[in-house]
């Protein structure tokens, strides 16, 4: 028997060195593609230019952080919501277009940046923005960064 245990304990060291071990890594969503986010990005417009200040606060997560062109940080969705509400009135219409962005590798995070439009009735802004998506536990992606700055327009 005693000659048997070296045996043993140098089979065991063998099988846990030659046998591949399972490795739980987080893989890239086969969905996961710049185009999705830029998909994302219409739905997100689509959704602002009907619904108003909800339909845009939709895409964003409980704890999105909001650096607008100007102003100080805002941290959290209901406190970026009362600086939304232009969107509830029918002569302010906001467009965006976005212009590229990146996944990152494990495909759970992800940019995009384009130039954006904003008109009232009196005024026409533009500028650039860059937008943070991630990846939410639910599976659906949410923006968790959202900043912009003035800019003259754009020539396209």
């Amino acid at each position: 028997m005693k000659s048997l245990l070296p045996i043993l304990v140098v089979s065991f060291l063998v099988a846990t060195i030659a046998l591949p071990v399972s490795h739980h890594t987080a893989a890239a969503s086969p969905q996961a593609t710049v185009e999705m986010l830029k998909q994302l990005e219409g739905e997100f417009m689509k959704a602002a230019a009907e619904k108003g200040s909800k339909g845009y606060l939709s895409y964003y997560a409980d704890d999105a952080v909001e650096v607008p062109n100007g102003g100080p940080v805002i941290s959290g969705k209901v406190n970026i919501a009362p600086g939304m509400t232009f969107l509830d009135d029918p002569n302010n219409r906001l467009t965006w277009t976005p212009v590229g962005g990146d996944i990152s590798a494990s495909g759970d995070l992800g940019y995009t940046y384009g130039t954006f439009e904003f008109r009232a009735k009196d005024k026409v802004d533009y500028g650039k923005y860059t937008s943070i998506w991630k990846l939410q536990k639910d599976g659906s992606w949410k923006v968790v960064l959202d900043m912009g700055n003035a800019s003259p327009e754009l020539k396209k």
